[in-house]
Formats: structure tokens, C-alpha cells, sequence
């Protein structure tokens, strides 16, 4: 059907632009932090929290991460079949450091702290991968 002034095309046009370059509307929302700590250059304790978010979160998405996910609808099951790639990408979003560092009598004790503080994503997903991006 074309509208009055016969741009159909052009209407056709912008709305799969904008449904190719954004998430679904149906995309569901999950609250992400994690922590790494190391102590004396050994790994010491390292956590992945995920939730889902309890009410809407605001801010557009952007950097978004393509994760097979085998046709199931669990994140915390699609983050753990791809934890190297989504440990990955946390990394490369930026993480708090926090590094302290003590010498007594010759003896070396450091620590250092990486935190990705708690950050809402929207995620997306289809039969063959999920489509996960932070907000901001």
C-alpha cells in the first residue's frame, strides 16, 4: 500500500535502517558487574555477576558483542560457553584499577583490583547468537 504522497520506498527504506542498527524492541535487560582481584601474581578470586534488571534502564546501547548462543534464551549460559570472548570485550569497556603495592623486610606483597561496576545491557536474542550491548 503506498501512503499519499507515494514515498514508499523511502518509508520501507528508514525503517530497515533503523531495525538492522538497533536492538529489538523485545530486547531484554541485565545488570553486569564483575571483579578480578590478584594477589601476589597469582589469580586470588574473580566474579561475574548478572541479573536481571528490575525496572527500565535508560540510555542508548552501543559496541555491541555478537555471541553464538545456540538457540537458547539463558545469558548466564551464553556467557559461560563464551567466557574468553565476553571476558574479552569486559576488558576492552573499561575497568577500575586498583593496585597496592608493599615492600617490608625485601619482601614484595601487591594487590590489584580490576571492577567493572554495575552496568545495564540489553540483549538481544535469535535463534543462532545474542546480541549483547552496554548501555550508556
Amino acid at each position: 500500500m503506498r501512503s499519499r504522497d507515494g514515498n514508499r520506498s523511502i518509508t520501507r527504506a528508514i525503517f530497515s535502517i533503523i531495525l538492522l542498527n538497533s536492538l529489538a524492541l523485545d530486547a531484554k535487560e541485565f545488570l553486569i558487574s564483575y571483579r578480578y582481584m590478584v594477589k601476589d601474581a597469582t589469580i586470588y578470586n574473580e566474579s561475574l555477576y548478572i541479573s536481571a534488571s528490575m525496572k527500565k534502564c535508560t540510555g542508548k546501547p552501543y559496541n555491541p558483542l555478537l555471541l553464538p548462543s545456540f538457540g537458547d534464551d539463558d545469558i548466564k549460559l551464553t556467557i559461560e560457553k563464551n567466557s574468553n570472548t565476553f571476558l574479552d570485550y569486559i576488558h576492552k569497556l573499561g575497568l577500575h584499577v586498583i593496585h597496592d603495592e608493599v615492600t617490608t623486610n625485601a619482601q614484595n606483597k601487591s594487590t590489584t583490583i580490576l571492577t567493572l561496576k554495575t552496568t545495564c545491557f540489553k540483549v538481544d536474542f535469535n535463534e543462532n547468537f545474542a546480541k549483547i550491548a552496554p548501555l550508556k
